[in-house]
């Protein structure tokens, strides 16, 4: 039962969704006088069918797909400067290199006098659905922020005249970072199957540990720009690390006793896959170590709160008699979706 409760979640979750669980928007607000440039940058292949068609329409130069996106923009993002609303003025599509399918939306916002304190509404969650996020940086004379814009985080205020002041910042990265953990379903099943056959729970501990410190490493390695993998080998091996693991449950007849060690190494690609959500934004030194560091509590947190969930469990399976077959059915479903993601992921994403 376990094993086919697992293989159905694998069903309804697409492979784009597997790891974050949902969509993310890359948006560049730049200031500029009385002016703010909106931009975010989508691809069709994580976005709602209707939207992914537009975007396709408007990269083709179709002026029917983009005048609609354009049109999202202008109804679901309010700005206000001093309490005052930005007018939407000029907008515009922008289409990637040839081997990038994502498409960029730009929309000039005018606003009544020289911006001094904005606050942006974004509404978009309405379009791009509920489990879309929007990361932004934003740039104005001498000064860089970041923002992270959620269905529950839908307004952020920048006061220029006081520039360390900003709603949502910090904050709004370590939120990313739970929602991030708590719907990166693989993420979830790897720790599973890992703490499945943990063993006593010195031996739980250490797992954890190990997987906390790897992926908090590489996370960090990664965003800094450090280290580059391809982003196919990352999910492919993060999907692989959960058959490896899975498949250890079931073949060996006691706990691995250096299972720590596993943790820890595939521990430090399932880092890779977290900095994929940070990458991209290209903030500057001081601002990226706010987001990181945001964003890595963030993950932890999550983590911590579905290890409490399951550890009462799996300690009171220890010694049970219908535990060996809890365990085989568990571990059984999880091998077979993570297997299903590898395929996915390597040979038709």
């Amino acid at each position: 039962m376990a094993s086919l409760a697992i293989c159905a979640l694998a069903a309804g979750t697409p492979a784009a969704l597997a790891h974050t669980g949902g969509s993310t928007g890359y948006a560049s607000i730049i200031i500029s006088g009385n002016t703010v440039r909106y931009s975010l940058t989508l691809s069709p292949s994580a976005v709602p069918a209707a939207v992914a068609e537009d975007l396709v329409r408007a990269r083709s130069g179709r002026a029917d797909g983009r005048d609609r996106l354009l049109g999202h923009l202008r109804d679901k993002l309010a700005l206000t400067d001093q309490g005052r609303p930005c007018e939407p003025a000029h907008g515009f599509v922008e289409a990637q290199r040839a081997e990038v399918e994502s498409v960029t939306l730009v929309m000039d916002f005018a606003c009544a006098a020289t911006v001094r304190d904005l606050v942006i509404h974004d509404d978009l969650f309405d379009v791009l659905g509920p489990d879309h996020h929007t990361l932004a940086k934003v740039e104005s004379p001498g000064v860089t922020r970041e923002l992270a814009f959620a269905t529950e985080a839908r307004e952020a205020r920048i006061s220029l005249d006081a520039p360390r002041e900003s709603s949502g910042g910090a904050w709004s990265f370590l939120l990313l970072g739970v929602e991030h953990i708590l719907t990166g379903y693989d993420h979830l099943l790897f720790l599973l199957a890992l703490l499945l056959r943990g063993g006593r729970l010195v031996s739980l501990l250490k797992i954890i540990t190990a997987f906390t410190l790897a992926h908090s490493v590489t996370l960090a390695v990664a965003v800094l720009g450090l280290v580059a993998i391809p982003d196919r080998l990352v999910e492919s091996v993060i999907a692989a690390s959960i058959v490896w693991v899975a498949m250890e449950n079931l073949i060996l007849r006691e706990a691995p006793s250096q299972r720590w060690l596993v943790s820890f190494l595939f521990g430090l690609v399932h880092g890779f896959g977290f900095a994929s959500a940070l990458t991209p934004l290209k903030l500057p030194g001081w601002n990226l170590a706010k987001a990181l560091l945001g964003f890595n509590l963030g993950v932890e947190t999550g983590q911590a709160l579905v290890v409490l969930l399951l550890l009462p469990l799996l300690v009171w399976m220890r010694g049970a008699t219908w535990e060996p077959r809890a365990v085989r059915a568990a571990s059984l479903g999880v091998a077979v979706v993570g297997l299903a993601w590898f395929v996915q992921r390597l040979f038709l994403v």
